[in-house]
């Protein structure tokens, strides 16, 4: 597990130590996705994040989820599984090599006939997704300098009471000591969030900072 440096390592075992492990299936797809991608592999969600997606997913009986920014598919198999019956998952990445993993893990997981995968910048490819508030439930871990753009586009298609969760909110602490770089950026957007007065949200110190945001 990674510890992130705002939660003491013994902590952040003691966290993963306590908390519902990853199956067989997402323990072989980390284990792929750090062979495959190498540094890049620090964009996967941390398993503590993984069970948390599943059972916010079920608790909220969602049944139209968009996520922003799949990878190697670890959170779109977390969500999938939690889906209420009927329920749909779309999928938005600009990386066919990446998601190429994800489509095989799909399958290994038994979810791949839950979830739609659209190729393309995602700020180009939401604008042909339907503008109805529709969406119950959606994951955003994209490039943070976007999170701004697809924030405002989800929310205009989200459900009254629908969830939206904003990944890596914290960078690794920095938010709260810098005002330059990506700190300045997620302090900007976290900013944005705290003056909608369309939403109620807590920013959750889990893995990276986790925003979980609902419209009212």
């Amino acid at each position: 597990m990674k510890a992130f440096s705002f939660i003491n390592a013994d902590v952040a075992e003691y966290i993963a130590g306590h908390t519902t492990p990853p199956d067989e299936v997402l323990k072989e797809l980390a284990e792929e996705t750090l062979t495959a991608t190498g540094d890049s592999a620090g964009m996967q969600i941390s398993p503590e994040q993984g069970t948390f997606l599943t059972m916010i997913t079920q608790i909220s009986g969602a049944r139209n989820v968009v996520e922003i920014g799949t990878f190697t598919g670890y959170s779109s198999i977390c969500i999938a599984r939690g889906l209420a019956a009927d329920g749909r998952l779309t999928c938005f990445d600009v990386s066919d090599e990446w998601t190429s993993i994800a489509r095989k893990y799909w399958e290994k997981a038994g979810v791949a006939g839950l979830i739609e995968l659209r190729l393309g910048p995602a700020a180009e490819t939401l604008q042909r997704f339907p503008v109805r508030p529709e969406v119950d439930l959606a994951f955003i871990d994209a490039d943070k300098a976007g999170y701004p753009v697809y924030y405002e586009a989800i929310m205009s298609r989200l459900a009254p009471g629908g969830i939206i969760l904003m990944d890596n909110t914290l960078r690794h602490g920095s938010v709260a000591d810098y005002t330059d770089g990506e700190a300045a950026t997620m302090r900007d957007f976290n900013d944005l969030v705290m003056r909608d007065t369309r939403v109620t949200s807590t920013l959750l110190p889990i893995a990276d900072g986790l925003t979980f945001i609902r419209k009212h």
